[in-house]
């Protein structure tokens, strides 16, 4: 069998408040494949969101390893970090996080430029990506001009861009509207069917719904892993 994407040893993570060290991640072993539909889930507090983080790259363990498509990126510097998000994670967060005076050709173009593409590429791939979300007649539009579940198709066609591993999707819906919810969650449905390995963190019980994989946290370890 292959060797899986994701591959997370003994993680745990620590933060220090104070005097006192508080213990997030107290020790977290985790594979998830190629092609998984993965939601993550647990209450406030249980570590679902210092997970994410580390999934992300967006910060490293205080112990533990995390393979990450064949590498090893527990203990890599910021810059390190930096290149590999670019080149392998696709960000989709509640906030949708655009440039508001920006146009979605953009705002969905902007992580090629991290990549070193040229204006062309980068414009002929936006474009692709906005019509795969069903944003092509508004590929002009500034993002403060589009209705909010726009807005997400533009973050997640950015996240598309760069062909990453893995799409990470926060709470991808907790700012929509239970129609609007659906339709995005219909096109995370569609990414997936495409190929992408797709990583939900949700509180939502009908959000999780949409994956095939159910990872429960609880006080900072896996509370139950569910494949449906």
């Amino acid at each position: 069998m292959a060797n899986p994407l994701i591959k997370i040893t003994n993680i745990k993570r620590d933060f220090v408040l104070g005097n006192e060290i508080v213990y997030v991640l107290k020790g977290i072993d985790l594979e998830i494949n190629k092609g998984e539909y993965v939601a993550l889930m647990g209450p406030s507090g249980s570590g679902k969101s210092t997970l994410m983080n580390l999934l992300g790259c967006l910060d490293t363990p205080t112990s533990g390893t995390y393979i990450l498509n064949g590498k090893d990126v527990s203990h890599m510097k910021d810059d390190e970090l930096a290149e590999i998000r670019n080149k392998e994670i696709g960000f989709v967060f509640q906030t949708f996080n655009l440039l508001p005076r920006t146009t979605a050709l953009d705002n969905v173009a902007l992580p090629m430029i991290y990549a070193g593409y040229s204006k062309s590429e980068r414009h002929n791939r936006a474009k692709e990506v906005l019509t795969q979300v069903g944003l092509s007649d508004r590929i002009d539009h500034h993002s403060n001009q589009l209705s909010g579940g726009q807005r997400q198709r533009v973050a997640v066609a950015r996240a598309l861009v760069n062909s990453p591993s893995i799409i990470l999707a926060d709470e991808p819906t907790g700012n929509l509207d239970s129609k609007t919810s659906l339709e995005i969650m219909t096109l995370f449905d569609e990414i997936h069917a495409n190929g992408n390995t797709v990583i939900l963190v949700t509180h939502e019980e009908e959000i999780a719904e949409h994956a095939h994989r159910v990872i429960r946290l609880r006080d900072g370890l896996v509370e139950s892993d569910i494949t449906k």
